[in-house]
């Protein structure tokens, strides 16, 4: 039976450590003290210090990691099903610090998977771009994308290392239409390297086309670690 005076400690301590994580006082990332540590501090114990643990932990806010200990979470960006988000405006929602790097940026002919990619049945050049987007020094997300050069020429003269290919195509070349998919995946090694994770860990794939009145422009597949995006679509009934 948990006494008053257990029941308003187990409050303290989780009202402490609560606020530190909302504050930024310990960021994602940042190492919760151990169990005993937290005992002595707060002269409990350890399974007072177990149970609060346990509830931010079923609160999303922390990350419980056998033999390594307890971890603040990075918290999930949200971004519309049906909209062409920017990357940059999820990370700094969050509070973090944005940066992206091109990993790889080629010219060349169409090869049939670009051809499948942008649905486009005429040979083409495009521009094969990968970019990774940082939140803070972690991987937040992998850009993936190929440019249809053939209806965006002047992307061939851009280095991107300014503003990335999403913005910079959404700012130059007006799109008519844009088509979604979404699937989850296990992270194979590519993509597993370059996010930073283990090779298995699920993700998050949004795969989208855009087309502008002249064909085909672009298609790109952004790939985040599972617990770092949520996806939300509000709807309203059919008439």
């Amino acid at each position: 039976m948990t006494t008053a005076k257990e029941a308003t400690l187990h409050q303290r301590i989780l009202s402490d450590i609560e606020s530190r994580i909302v504050s930024g006082d310990w960021p994602p990332g940042h190492r919760i003290p151990f169990e005993l540590a937290l005992a002595e501090q707060y002269d409990c114990s350890r399974m007072t210090v177990n149970k609060v643990l346990t509830q931010l932990a079923r609160a999303g806010l922390i990350e419980r990691r056998k033999r390594s200990g307890s971890f603040v979470t990075q918290p999930q960006a949200q971004s519309a099903v049906l909209e062409i988000h920017d990357i940059k405006s999820e990370i700094l929602s969050l509070n973090l610090p944005y940066s992206h790097k091109i990993v790889k940026r080629a010219k060349r002919k169409g090869r049939p998977d670009d051809a499948r990619r942008l649905q486009f049945a005429g040979a083409v050049s495009v521009l094969d771009i990968t970019c990774i987007h940082y939140a803070g020094r972690r991987p937040f997300c992998l850009e993936d994308r190929v440019i249809n050069l053939d209806a965006v020429p002047e992307a061939a003269q851009v280095n991107f290392d300014e503003l990335p290919p999403g913005p910079w195509l959404i700012n130059q070349v007006p799109w008519s239409t844009a088509e979604h998919q979404i699937r989850a995946i296990p992270a194979e090694g590519e993509a597993a390297a370059s996010l930073d994770i283990a090779k298995g860990t699920a993700c998050l794939v949004i795969e989208r086309r855009t087309w502008s009145n002249l064909g085909p422009i672009t298609h790109v597949r952004l790939t985040y670690p599972g617990d770092r995006h949520t996806l939300v679509a509000r709807f309203t009934p059919s008439s």
